[in-house]
């Protein structure tokens, strides 16, 4: 399946400034694994030492949170868009 993952501004380093990166992969998990073989070093700033999403990352098809899906296993349509958002805190 081809899908688009968007790149949080922090991550952007990694892959060359890009905002957004077409991938081919038919679940979550595949789309980060083809990301970090294209961009070595993805993969250890979003997986924890067991493979799981850290956990200040989340991840989302559309507006849905695979957290609360499939995790790592959610399928992903064609043309599905997938966002990495760093969780932020702080605030008065």
């Amino acid at each position: 399946m081809s899908v688009t993952v968007r790149i949080p501004t922090q991550l952007r380093g990694l892959t060359g400034g890009a905002g957004e990166v077409p991938v081919e992969a038919s679940t979550v998990g595949e789309a980060l694994k083809v990301l970090d073989a294209a961009y070595p070093g993805l993969a250890a700033r979003l997986l924890d030492e067991g493979g799981r999403l850290r956990r200040f990352v989340n991840v989302f098809i559309a507006e849905e949170d695979v957290r609360f899906l499939s995790g790592l296993q959610t399928p992903l349509p064609d043309g599905a868009t997938v966002s990495i958002v760093p969780a932020v805190a702080g605030g008065s």
